[in-house]
């Protein structure tokens, strides 16, 4: 198995995550809405789904949030293009 370069970042998720990125992967196609799918019967078999995942020994791991990083703007007095 190969490492990622981010992968001492990575956390366990919790069985909500899990639960809740399931349930939306049951409920919709890309962005796009099942209209067949109902969210209750999406979210039962999405903890079913976790349930069974933790029994079997699986840890499935999640990155942190993406940064939202500042414009890189000049500070006043601090050299730089004035």
């Amino acid at each position: 198995m190969t490492s990622m370069p981010d992968d001492a970042q990575l956390r366990p998720a919790t069985p909500n995550e899990i639960a809740d990125a399931l349930a939306f992967a049951l409920r919709y196609d890309g962005r796009r809405q099942h209209h067949r799918a109902d969210h209750l019967m999406a979210q039962l078999m999405a903890e079913h789904l976790v349930q069974h995942l933790a029994r079997s020994g699986f840890v499935v791991m999640k990155r942190p949030p993406p940064v939202e990083r500042a414009p890189n703007y000049p500070i006043p007095g601090e050299g730089g293009p004035s």
